[in-house]
């Protein structure tokens, strides 16, 4: 398992960004990068990202350290001094390449703990020591190579002197602490150097006599040729001169903006989390507009099918279905039963009341987890169209029978091969009600699609389940396929000429194939789906906040709670719009041209919150790269945000739970 990781990770994190050299290749599939991390950390070892260690610092990507030791051109019999030892992890590939290692942590408990690793992992070529890393280790000067894990404002003048000629010593410099140019820098002579910058980096501040102070200072003078000769105008600033402000969302002029999406055929909606009231009622705003002006008629959300169609009866003005069975009781009940939702859902009911049954706006669910509810809502109606046909049916629903309450499960049954008839038998219903198809459907259309629905449902939650249980991409394939395959019926249910608004999160709505979901975990979404299928008729809007609080959960199942958001990582996207100033606002990025759009097509980290948050291992559990400006069309700002109001989830004592009908 740690070679195929090791493997994949240099096949989709660094071969595929540039790095040749097969040396390099080789050191970074041998180095098992989780055994240089903490216990909690390992199972995010061959994540494309920085993991945070001991001492509150942090293990580089591992592009990075493949980039800088390919840029060092290190030769096997090179003497390397490496700056910042942290966990020992570069030091270990570096000790792969050279024939000495020396590598200087300022830290003493991490050089203890980075020596003994190497130590035990068999490294008798590298050594490690306490000490001002910019001072460098003179007594084993001069070093073909030095490379500092670590941005400083300047090049130290003690490393360049610890140098050998034709030595190269990379290091990341800059005149803030966290934006940095790589730089390569080669020793020609006695008091000659040539320097090249290779390309614009963040990291962790270098803190030394000749680098930064611990309280941020910088702690001398710039050396002539360490820096740009003028700063260009930053991205937050490029960011804050095109970004439209938006008003109040109370305002209607707040959907201004959305009115050039009006033509589309899809719009889809994002959100950055599924707890957060701006985006449920920005959302909301956007597609009162888009069904008032632009003859949207459909509304999509990342729903279960069967409690969407409880709430779609709702606004549609039709008797409840099923009596008074709770709708969304199951975990996440927040995301649908809230304030946001149910206001939203009311203004349908009012806005359908003159409408023929025809014209009427419809809401409905596209997602995939609700196994029990479908199994019954496709018996349900063939007990009351054709009570032969239910009874075969509920014969081959038998076999779901034991999971259908924790369908999780059902993976194991693979082991037994048992799911093969259960595959058989649903696909089965499924066939029998389509091949019925004039049958039922002259007798009630609606009720019809909706049990055919049901059935497909079934079909695609038994796969699901099944292959859940092997983890992977195809899971998430499964899904998502689901959800826009169910998107596409309703637009042919609804007929020519029919619009449909999405709602879902960032990570369905926006191009996977511009996110590390599509390039390194070979997931493909509802946003490239759409695209691919509609071309410009689509249109994907992401949301984005830098901080406030959040209605989540600390894992499956857990109680909801009112979490506080972390202020966005320095080296994201949030940021460059909170560092812009921009409060409220909306930028259209398939407009954008020039360095903007340059910076924007670069990756950077995008945060993504779903039901649970764990702020503890936020960057592992919540960040991903993305090029924003090919993941969505427009990208929706609120710099501070507030938790969604949820309603209760259970029966009071007063009587049944009727919402909406009863509320």
């Amino acid at each position: 398992m740690v070679a195929a990781n090791s493997e994949r990770m240099v096949h989709r994190q660094i071969e595929r960004r540039g790095v040749r050299d097969p040396r390099v290749l080789a050191a970074m599939r041998k180095v098992e990068r989780e055994a240089f991390l903490p216990e909690a950390m390992r199972e995010f070892a061959y994540e494309d990202t920085a993991l945070p260690i001991e001492e509150g610092q942090t293990m580089s990507q591992p592009f990075i350290v493949a980039r800088m030791a390919e840029a060092a051109r290190i030769s096997s019999g090179d003497r390397v001094l490496e700056v910042g030892a942290g966990s020992g992890y570069a030091a270990a590939v570096l000790g792969e390449l050279a024939a000495r290692v020396y590598a200087i942590e300022r830290h003493a408990a991490l050089a203890a703990l980075a020596q003994s690793r190497l130590r035990s992992l068999g490294y008798r070529n590298v050594d490690v020591r306490v000490g001002d890393g910019t001072l460098g280790w003179p007594e084993a000067a001069p070093f073909d190579a030095i490379i500092a894990s670590a941005g400083g404002p300047r090049v130290p003048e003690a490393l360049r002197r610890q140098l050998a000629t034709g030595g190269r010593l990379i290091m990341p410099v800059g005149d803030t602490r966290n934006r940095q140019r790589l730089l390569r820098i080669m020793r020609t002579g006695e008091e000659s150097f040539q320097q090249e910058t290779l390309e614009e980096v963040m990291f962790v501040p270098l803190i030394g006599a000749e680098g930064w102070d611990a309280d941020g200072g910088d702690r001398g003078p710039p050396r002539r040729g360490d820096l740009p000769p003028s700063a260009p105008r930053s991205l937050p600033m490029m960011i804050a001169e095109v970004t439209q402000a938006l008003p109040d969302l109370r305002d209607p002029a707040f959907a201004d903006f959305f009115d050039r999406f009006g033509d589309r055929r899809v719009v889809l909606l994002g959100e950055a989390s599924h707890g957060t009231s701006e985006f449920y009622r920005a959302r909301a705003a956007i597609t009162r507009r888009l069904i008032e002006r632009h003859g949207f008629g459909i509304v999509a959300v990342e729903a279960d099918w069967p409690d969407a169609a409880a709430l779609d009866r709702y606004v549609r003005q039709l008797p409840a279905s099923d009596g008074n069975r709770q709708v969304f009781r199951r975990f996440p009940t927040w995301m649908w039963r809230n304030r946001e939702v149910d206001a939203f859902l009311r203004w349908m009911r009012d806005y359908n009341a003159p409408y023929l049954e025809e014209k009427k706006i419809g809401f409905y669910g596209l997602d995939i987890y609700s196994l029990s509810d479908s199994i019954e809502a496709v018996l349900g109606y063939l007990e009351r169209s054709d009570p032969e046909a239910a009874r075969i049916a509920r014969e081959r629903y038998g076999c779901l029978t034991p999971w259908q309450r924790d369908p999780s499960v059902y993976g194991r049954a693979v082991l037994s091969q048992r799911y093969r008839e259960c595959e058989a038998a649903v696909v089965a219903t499924l066939t029998d009600l389509l091949s019925r198809r004039l049958t039922y459907a002259a007798e009630d259309n609606e009720r019809f699609f909706d049990a055919v629905q049901n059935a497909r449902l079934v079909a695609s939650a038994e796969r699901y389940y099944r292959i859940m249980y092997y983890g992977g991409a195809e899971g998430w394939n499964l899904r998502d396929r689901h959800m826009f395959d169910t998107l596409v019926r309703l637009l042919e249910h609804r007929g020519p000429g029919s619009k449909a608004v999405v709602w879902a999160h960032n990570s369905h709505i926006g191009d996977a194939r511009f996110t590390d979901l599509g390039r390194m975990r070979d997931e493909l979404n509802l946003g490239q789906l759409c695209r691919e299928r509609f071309g410009d008729q689509a249109a994907t809007i992401g949301f984005g906040t830098h901080a406030g609080t959040v209605a989540a959960a600390q894992d499956w199942g857990e109680p909801m709670e009112v979490m506080e958001v972390r202020p966005s990582r320095h080296d994201s996207i949030e940021r460059q719009f909170h560092d812009g100033g921009v409060g409220r606002g909306a930028l259209l990025l398939n407009g954008i041209t020039g360095k903007l759009r340059e910076h924007l097509q670069a990756e950077r980290l995008e945060r993504f919150i779903g039901v649970i948050y764990r702020p503890e291992t936020e960057l592992q559990s919540h960040y991903a790269n993305v090029e924003l400006s090919g993941q969505f069309d427009a990208y929706v700002w609120f710099d501070r945000t507030t938790a969604v109001s949820p309603l209760p989830a259970s029966p009071t004592s007063d009587g049944p739970d009727t919402w909406p009908f009863g509320v």
